[in-house]
C-alpha cells in the first residue's frame, strides 16, 4: 500500500458536547450559571459587568459552549474566533472575579452534570479558561497577558525565556 493510499486518522472530536446532553443540556447549564451569578452574593461584581437583560448574553454562551464542547459550530460562523481575552479586556477581571465565576460554573455544574467524571473534566477545562481570561493582578495592575507575544515567532524563543541565556547543554545524568 503505497503512503497516499493510508488512511488519514481524523483528529479525535471533543466528546463533551454528547456527554452532556447537547444543546438542551448546555441552555440549562447556561440558565443554572446565569441564576447562579444573580443570586450569588459572591458574583455582584461579575453579575454587573453584564447588561441587565441576559438574554442575549445567554444565547452567546449558548453557541460558545455548544461548539466549545464539540457541537455544532454556530459561535464561530456568526461570530468569527472566541478570543476571550481580548473580548473581556474592557473588563478588570482579577483573581476575585475569576473566582466568583468559577463558583457560579461550579454551582451551575453541580446542578446540571450528573456525571463526576465529566464534571470534574470540564470544571478544570473551565478554570484554565477562566484564569487565562484574567487580565489584571490583585492590586489593580494590568495583567500581561499569558500567551506567546505576537511579536515572537512561532519557533522563536524569546529572549526574556531562560532557555535563550546561554549555558552548556544539557548532559543527561549517569544511570550507574
Amino acid at each position: 500500500m503505497s503512503p497516499s493510499a493510508l488512511p488519514l486518522a481524523a483528529a479525535p472530536a471533543n466528546p463533551h458536547f454528547g456527554r452532556l446532553g447537547g444543546r438542551e443540556a448546555i441552555v440549562r447549564l447556561v440558565d443554572a450559571f446565569y441564576r447562579a451569578m444573580d443570586t450569588r452574593p459572591d458574583a455582584r461584581v461579575i453579575r454587573a459587568m453584564h447588561e441587565p437583560d441576559l438574554t442575549h448574553t445567554r444565547r452567546v454562551l449558548v453557541d460558545y459552549l455548544c461548539e466549545w464542547t464539540g457541537g455544532p459550530k454556530a459561535y464561530s460562523a456568526q461570530r468569527g474566533a472566541p478570543m476571550l481575552r481580548r473580548r473581556h479586556q474592557p473588563f478588570d477581571i482579577d483573581a476575585s472575579a475569576r473566582d466568583a465565576w468559577m463558583a457560579c460554573m461550579r454551582q451551575a455544574l453541580t446542578e446540571v452534570v450528573t456525571d463526576e467524571g465529566l464534571r470534574a473534566e470540564l470544571e478544570t477545562a473551565f478554570w484554565k479558561i477562566a484564569d487565562f481570561i484574567r487580565n489584571t493582578e490583585t492590586h489593580g495592575e494590568r495583567r500581561p497577558h499569558p500567551g506567546r507575544p505576537m511579536e515572537v515567532h512561532p519557533h522563536a524563543t524569546p529572549l526574556t525565556h531562560a532557555s535563550a541565556v546561554s549555558s552548556p547543554p544539557h548532559q543527561p545524568e549517569s544511570l550507574s
